[in-house]
């Protein structure tokens, strides 16, 4: 079939058919913001009734002065406060005195001792802690124990002399007693 429309009438019927495309797709999009906008208009008052309601209630309750506290309730606020501050300090104390301890075994070990349990415990007698490592010799040992000895954290350091038997590589098992 022999087409009679020449090449001019084609392009311009193309951009006819575009520029009709573009105008019904811009009447759509504007309708559609129209309606959107409708939609919405009504959930904006609401929503700013509400803020200016909220905002309205703040003041006023601002405005209003407290209500008077009585004695009955003072007393059992001043006594959850004591309840509460005894519960903190015994958690925030609950390791203060194994973690210092410890701390001074570890600052008075001498480089030829080596520490392989420290064990902390307090029962009815008192505070204990008992320290099990390895020492070179014993001249390495008596110094640890000296150490021990002269820091005043320390009571009591009792070092059995059957930790001495041997003349070096020395398993040993000291008992400290905490001040």
């Amino acid at each position: 079939m022999i087409n009679l429309i020449p090449n001019e009438e084609k392009k311009k019927k193309v951009r006819d058919f575009y520029f009709r495309l573009f105008v019904v797709s811009l009447f759509v999009l504007s309708f559609s913001i129209l309606i959107a906008d409708a939609v919405f208009l009504p959930s904006y008052f609401i929503a700013s009734a509400k803020k200016n309601f909220v905002n309205s209630q703040l003041t006023t309750q601002k405005a209003k002065p407290l209500p008077e506290v009585d004695q009955e309730i003072l007393s059992q606020i001043s006594d959850l406060e004591k309840r509460l501050t005894l519960i903190e300090n015994t958690r925030k104390d609950k390791y203060i005195v194994s973690a210092r301890v410890i701390n001074e075994i570890i600052f008075k070990k001498i480089s030829d001792i080596k520490i392989n349990k420290i064990s902390y415990q307090n029962n009815l007698t008192g505070k204990i802690i008992r320290v099990s490592g390895t020492a070179k010799s014993r001249e390495r040992l008596l110094l640890f124990r000296r150490a021990l000895e002269d820091d005043p954290e320390f009571k009591k350091v009792d070092l059995p002399i059957s930790n001495f038997i041997k003349g070096s590589n020395i398993s040993f098992f000291l008992t400290l007693i905490p001040s």
